[in-house]
């Protein structure tokens, strides 16, 4: 038996995992819904990324008695680019720390998805934040900026969309 789980604040994740489950027919469901993650064969973990950490996802394999026979595809839902090496070690470096070594080895492959943000829907908190590390980096020299600097900087205040349902292609050549 095959699930796809979904952590997110906003939406961009459950997005995403509604759309790879039309499109593969296995159920999405929110990790705060999962109640036997032993049970399934195959889990594909579609989380946002918040303050470096993947919503859900040290919650959901907290639960995990045995990785060894099920096989995990993770995908990340961010700002960032997706492609710059350093933001992938960076989101990796952390993933680490939030599961198990054994879960983590247990991944078969973690994709980087960007997301979206509407800046006016953020949690007073979210934004808080959004405005100090924005305040922190607007002046800095663009060559100076990380991956994140610079999707903090382009989405600040402003309602951005990256989703990318075309990305879901690479899990399903994958699965």
């Amino acid at each position: 038996m095959d699930i796809i789980i979904y952590g997110t604040h906003y939406g961009t994740a459950q997005r995403y995992a509604q759309e790879l489950s039309k499109r593969t027919k296995i159920e999405a469901i929110s990790f705060e819904n999962v109640q036997d993650i032993n049970m399934y064969d195959t889990i594909i973990y579609i989380g946002s990324l918040y303050a470096g950490t993947v919503l859900g996802l040290s919650k959901t394999f907290k639960k995990m008695k045995d990785a060894s026979h099920t096989t995990m595809i993770l995908v990340t839902i961010g700002l960032s680019d997706p492609f710059d090496d350093q933001n992938i070690s960076e989101i990796e470096k952390n993933i680490s720390h939030q599961i198990s070594k054994e879960i983590f080895q247990s991944i078969r492959t973690i994709f980087h998805f960007r997301g979206a943000m509407d800046y006016r829907k953020l949690s007073f908190g979210h934004r808080a934040m959004i405005k100090l590390l924005y305040s922190a980096i607007k002046n800095k020299p663009e060559d100076t900026l990380t991956a994140v600097d610079r999707a903090i900087k382009e989405a600040y205040n402003k309602n951005v969309d990256f989703t990318n349902f075309q990305e879901l292609e690479k899990i399903i050549r994958e699965m």
